[in-house]
């Protein structure tokens, strides 16, 4: 399914939802992407629209990791399991509350000014988003929604990936989605005008759908109205780290999202794009092989903590690194049932172990067996990344970290001799100097990038973009310099 924009899309969820049209209804929007979406559904469902604007609590030095949810009028859900898991101080979770905070008040007087929030108390919140990419920003505004008293909590969506239910089922009291294919790239994907949504579009929805103007006051807009003329290609939107290729929102906890559908590169077809099963030692991992044609290398990307080889902001990567004919293999490095002890999820051994395996298994393949292996790790995955680099056998041409957490592979930081590439972003403060300590213990050829106006996830318009060619160039030079195996 293919919607025109984001208007074509409420209109279509609006049908969708008409079985709660007799419920004490209220649209909830989520900012920037979803508004424009949840106009349709309040129009055409007769019920008051608003936004919910909420920020999430990310566990420090693993934001992706979320430990509970903040929102409108000091409401503050904990997951005190992730808290006591992650061994945060009750003053890391102030510092990491106030400053959410004070980014979540500045979001809302942007998009309310003088106006209140609609009471949710006793009603059905119908929350609505463009689409789910990771989800966090939604799964937040599920459990906020149900704090300020909600009787009900429904999340609806356009799209989202294929299994996306499991990530709501405890937060949301009904799921709604008109497609949820196996091959999801970016939510951009599945729309033909995905241009970034603008504040004073947001605005103006509120101001036409509000619950102080009757529903029928809001025209059938169309694109100009509701879609913008077009924005950055990794400008975030609505759907966090969550985790997101690009979209159209401020920085916040928002993964890029309206990266281009993935195809083939001007002038390099792909000779494989599937769907794979990685070989990695006793278990199989789900994963996403593609290689261009005259490809000259491959990369594989070891993902961080709460992350997975759908990860938007890792897929955006990939697909810069394609249109240089640059192979990827984008894979899980848990199985569904590991990933459950979330001791897993930080043991870097193992995923270093795992990412070795896959090596062997990308090295095996008829289309990849002669090329030069990269690696590409974010956040926790950086040290993975350099801990399975550091083996005497890894045979590594370059290796690249993103946001990344090579202080977790410190003990074998002097024993990797690919050239590494640090990219940290200039506003994420703890770990730059983390990556400035790891620099110094690395003894083989090293560079540390530091993008302009980045935080950590690299969700302020233009730096993904930025650490996406850092990476494809460096992975180009060191590609063109390393001998092709013969098999």
């Amino acid at each position: 399914m293919m919607f025109v924009d984001r208007v074509d899309a409420g209109r279509r969820l609006a049908a969708r939802l008409e079985h709660l049209r007799s419920e004490p209804l209220v649209v909830l929007g989520l900012p920037r992407g979803g508004v424009p979406v949840a106009c349709q559904v309040a129009v055409e469902l007769g019920a008051p629209l608003d936004v919910i604007v909420v920020r999430k609590l990310g566990v420090p030095f693993h934001p992706e990791l979320g430990m509970g949810a903040i929102g409108e009028g000091g409401i503050r859900v904990l997951n005190d399991e992730v808290i006591r898991a992650a061994g945060v101080s009750d003053r890391e979770l102030e510092a990491v509350e106030a400053r959410e905070r004070a980014e979540l008040e500045r979001r809302a007087r942007r998009f309310r000014k003088d106006r209140t929030p609609v009471p949710l108390a006793g009603r059905t919140a119908v929350i609505i988003d463009d689409g789910i990419a990771t989800g966090s920003t939604a799964r937040s505004a599920c459990q906020v929604a149900r704090a300020h008293g909600a009787a009900r909590v429904v999340l609806a969506v356009p799209v989202a990936p294929a299994g996306w239910e499991r990530r709501f089922a405890d937060v949301a009291d009904e799921l709604v989605c008109l497609v949820a294919p196996e091959t999801f790239f970016a939510i951009g994907q599945f729309y033909e005008d995905f241009s970034q949504t603008t504040d004073e579009e947001v605005l103006d929805c509120l101001e036409r759908a509000g619950p102080s103007t009757p529903a029928t006051a809001v025209p059938q807009a169309g694109h100009a109205g509701l879609g913008g003329t077009g924005g950055p290609p990794d400008a975030p939107s609505g759907d966090d780290p969550s985790d997101g290729g690009p979209r159209g929102d401020p920085p916040g906890n928002d993964p890029p999202r309206g990266d281009p559908p993935r195809g083939d590169p001007p002038g390099a077809p792909f000779v494989r794009d599937e769907d794979v099963d990685v070989e990695a030692g006793p278990v199989l991992l789900g994963g996403r092989l593609t290689v261009p044609e005259h490809a000259i290398g491959i990369v594989a990307f070891a993902h961080g903590s709460g992350s997975s080889r759908h990860s938007p902001r890792n897929r955006y990567v990939a697909s810069v690194l394609n249109e240089a004919a640059i192979g990827t293999l984008l894979f899980d490095l848990l199985t569904s049932d590991e990933e459950t002890d979330r001791a897993n999820v930080f043991d870097i051994p193992l995923l270093a172990r795992r990412l070795s395996d896959a090596t062997g298994w990308l090295r095996a393949q008829p289309v990849s067996a002669g090329l030069p292996v990269g690696y590409f790790g974010a956040s926790t995955g950086a040290g993975a990344a350099l801990w399975a680099a550091a083996r005497r056998d890894a045979d590594v041409a370059a290796v690249v970290s993103r946001g990344g957490r090579p202080d977790l592979a410190r003990l074998r930081l002097p024993d990797v001799t690919a050239p590494t590439l640090l990219v940290v972003g200039a506003l994420d403060d703890v770990v730059l100097e983390l990556n400035r300590e790891a620099q110094a213990l690395l003894r083989c050829e090293s560079k540390l990038v530091v993008v302009p106006g980045a935080s950590h996830l690299f969700e302020e318009p233009g730096t993904l973009q930025a650490a996406a060619v850092a990476a494809r160039d460096w992975f180009t030079t060191h590609f063109s310099a390393s001998t092709y195996r013969t098999g």
